[in-house]
């Protein structure tokens, strides 16, 4: 049964397994623009049904957690500080899922702490986000500039939303509920993003790691997941016909189920 609540302003969703089991819990970071929800439809419920204890939070502004009065303020280290917290709530050492821009989280993360495993979902790579940026603008102008107008508050239609997001055929109500929930992010956590606070590679601590990427993604290209996995001289796996959003894409259990593998071989 999902649970929610409020752990020093940060809200956490929580979706515990029934199985009594030693397997570490998992603490899943969302991506810009989204909130600890876009996990508990669909991952957490199935990876909990493996055993695997499973919790979300709202980074600071974002969801119910505090913070959104200044969310144009709050850095990638401000970020890194709630996912401390919240492990450090947790009372025992989590594995870390982080989407898109949680997966650099996850990265910066790993300078100071390490964990038993991380698994980085269409995350933004350890050289920042400019390559995306410039990739996206050459490749969809019009997308580009759609998705910029987000950071003033103007929220796009459906349709922008679906060309974004995902590749496949999808639910137009989980759509509609998906937009009804997009939030602006941090200027700040962008720029970091960019380039002011990029993933210091000689500091990270290096546990057992997976990538995974969407053959079309057009905010995180499946060429730069690539480089993600050369730089930590790891394979990479890519959907075929996914978008970003491969939590909510139709055929996320095939994400899920390849999570849920990667877990269950690293158990002793």
């Amino acid at each position: 049964m999902l649970k929610t609540q409020i752990v020093e302003g940060l809200e956490v969703f929580s979706y515990c397994s029934t199985d009594n089991t030693n397997r570490p819990p998992i603490l899943f970071v969302h991506g810009a623009f989204a909130g600890g929800w876009m996990w508990t439809e669909t991952f957490m419920p199935f990876l909990a049904a493996a055993g695997y204890s499973c919790h979300a939070l709202s980074l600071r502004g974002h969801g119910s957690s505090h913070g959104k009065e200044h969310i144009n303020w709050h850095s990638v280290n401000d970020y890194v500080e709630d996912v401390r917290t919240v492990a450090d709530w947790l009372g025992q050492t989590p594995i870390l899922i982080g989407h898109s821009m949680g997966g650099f989280i996850v990265q910066k993360y790993l300078e100071r702490d390490t964990v038993p495993a991380a698994a980085l979902l269409c995350s933004v790579p350890p050289q920042g986000l400019i390559a995306a940026q410039f990739h996206l603008m050459f490749q969809k102008p019009q997308l580009f500039m759609d998705i910029n107008n987000i950071m003033s508050g103007n929220y796009p239609d459906t349709e922008v939303l679906r060309e974004a997001l995902f590749a496949g055929d999808i639910d137009e109500t989980m759509l509609t509920a998906w937009l009804g929930r997009m939030q602006t992010e941090s200027h700040r956590a962008l720029w970091d993003m960019s380039m002011f606070n990029l993933p210091n590679l000689h500091a990270m601590h290096r546990p057992p790691m997976l990538i995974l990427g969407a053959e079309q993604d057009v905010l995180v290209p499946a060429f730069l997941v690539q480089a993600t996995g050369q730089t930590y001289g790891l394979p990479v796996h890519i959907f075929r016909e996914m978008g970003h959003a491969v939590t909510h894409e139709k055929e996320w259990p095939l994400v899920a189920a390849t999570l849920r593998d990667w877990l269950d071989s690293l158990r002793p």
